[in-house]
């Protein structure tokens, strides 16, 4: 091999180790999750009725007439006993946690998950309900997700349960641009923000309180270091861009010497 050939093997290498990929431990998920495999994660997951959650809220038992006054439809009018539930009244929590539940008045269910919620609504309705069963839901369950994902936006969630990496899949996975390791998550809990910057390259955080995301949670996907840099370079990418270009068909004159 000539010294000539050795010029532009060196030039190449230059030139592969400058536009390098990022290295793999960057943007693989879960990389020590193998490590988890033998560990049991018995982690439950129910969401905290909050101030402005919007529920629904069936009562049911085996004398339907006995739920009528529980069960007021959205519109005052005709009302059949087996009419779907979608034309039943709905309840905002307001901002003291409570709701205005008809027959009982205020009740306080701000604070509660929905399993304690359910428990207390039937304890009160068996005053006036034989052995009543509460259909609870809320109905304006939902989640942001902004930054570097592929489609940022606010998802509304039917199942009251989702996951960090479920949301994510939702806004379009993250861009190649986004910073694995520092995702930030926002939440409101007794009117009071919490903030929890998570890194979904290691797998503890799905045993962590923020792998379930809960209602009104905010998602941002901060951006790595190479679109940062891009950022700054801005309008004049394109004169490195030429200047670099010039350089490469100057070093390859030279070395045709």
């Amino acid at each position: 091999m000539t010294f000539k050939h050795q010029k532009y093997i060196f030039l190449l290498l230059f030139l592969a180790t400058l536009f390098s990929c990022s290295s793999g431990a960057k943007i693989t998920y879960l990389q020590n999750v193998d490590e988890k495999l033998s560990e049991e994660i018995t982690l439950k997951y129910e969401p905290i009725l909050q101030p402005d959650d919007l529920l629904s809220i069936i009562v049911s038992a085996q004398n339907p007439e006995s739920t009528i006054p529980f069960n007021l439809p959205k519109i005052q009018g005709d009302y059949g006993i087996y009419n779907n539930q979608n034309g039943i009244k709905t309840y905002l929590i307001d901002n003291d946690g409570e709701i205005d539940f008809p027959v009982l008045g205020k009740i306080k269910l701000g604070g509660l998950v929905r399993s304690e919620a359910n428990k207390k609504l039937e304890s009160v309705v068996s005053e006036y309900v034989k052995n009543p069963g509460i259909n609870l839901r809320i109905l304006n369950f939902k989640i942001s997700v902004l930054g570097e994902v592929n489609r940022p936006g606010t998802f509304s969630i039917d199942s009251e349960r989702i996951t960090l990496l479920e949301a994510l899949g939702k806004a379009g996975d993250l861009t190649i641009y986004g910073k694995r390791t520092d995702i930030l998550i926002i939440r409101e809990i007794n009117g009071e923000k919490k903030y929890q910057r998570v890194d979904i390259t290691k797998s503890d955080f799905v045993s962590s309180p923020f792998y379930y995301l809960a209602q009104n949670d905010v998602v941002v996907v901060n951006p790595n270091k190479t679109k940062i840099n891009a950022s700054v370079v801005g309008p004049n990418s394109t004169v490195i861009l030429s200047s670099i270009s010039l350089l490469v068909t100057i070093l390859v004159l030279l070395f045709k010497k």
